[in-house]
């Protein structure tokens, strides 16, 4: 790893969240001195984020900007998660941060692998037959919202007011549905970020885990930005269940990420 590609991690991980944010109903993107916003202003709490600017050394400026953030989302009565990259911060500061953040509502959540590929490995096993189809529709859409929903544990509805979007899928996004035996089994989507090709959405179902279908759906979606944009390195944030097929595909990690979660605010 280098200091530029965690540069690189942290800002095209926050690039794809504006981006997100952007073209939703209501999102809403805010450069504050303390602390960056990117919110699609949504039922799902991890799509409305807060990012840092820059390293931080202190816990004053770290203090900051979760204050500054939660001033911002606490009105809105929605859920928010604040992302924290390990090396922008000295482990001194990194181990206070949940104890500085908790008076702002947020918790620990989950940790991602910030990873990058500059081209894809070649595949190391067959991969599933599966129909593969870009989203250009409501249906498409749907899928990609409804699987993603149905991974991470959250109602059917809050998928798709976050997902079923049109303008996530249209320019810089392009978002991708593998179907098998009848049902959509698994998603992925990729956002043109600057200069790489960043992927999200990958999700696949419980039943259809274990075949390669998340592979083979990334991989149809990565060659069809590399046929669209010319691009072919990728950026992507892991999680931990997600981190070993990124590896066989060629990703390495450059850092991790720490997600902090603040609950929706009752009665608002």
């Amino acid at each position: 790893m280098s200091i530029d590609e965690i540069h690189e991690s942290n800002l095209r991980f926050h690039g794809c969240w504006r981006f997100f944010a952007r073209n939703s109903v209501a999102g809403e993107v805010l450069d504050l001195p303390e602390v960056c916003i990117a919110s699609s202003n949504v039922s799902w709490s991890m799509m409305n984020a807060a990012f840092l600017p820059a390293p931080m050394e202190t816990e004053e400026a770290l203090e900051r900007a979760a204050a500054t953030a939660a001033r911002y989302f606490m009105p809105r009565g929605r859920g928010w998660m604040l992302a924290l990259c390990e090396d922008w911060m000295p482990p001194r500061l990194r181990e206070r941060a949940g104890e500085l953040f908790a008076p702002h509502g947020l918790k620990p959540s989950m940790v991602a692998t910030g990873m990058v590929a500059e081209r894809l490995a070649p595949s190391m096993r067959p991969l599933p037959a599966m129909e593969l189809r870009q989203a250009r529709g409501s249906q498409g859409r749907r899928d990609i919202a409804d699987v993603n929903a149905r991974c991470y544990d959250v109602p059917i509805p809050t998928g798709r007011e976050a997902f079923d979007v049109p303008g996530l899928f249209e320019g810089d996004g392009k978002g991708f549905v593998g179907y098998r035996q009848g049902e959509a089994a698994t998603s992925a989507a990729v956002i043109r970020v600057d200069d790489v090709a960043y992927i999200s959405m990958v999700a696949t179902l419980p039943s259809h885990r274990q075949l390669g279908c998340a592979e083979a759906v990334m991989r149809h979606a990565l060659g069809d930005a590399e046929r669209a944009w010319g691009i072919q390195r990728t950026v992507l944030h892991a999680t931990p269940a997600g981190l070993p097929v990124y590896r066989r595909m060629g990703y390495r990690p450059v850092t991790r990420f720490h997600f902090y979660m603040a609950a929706p605010q009752q009665g608002r």
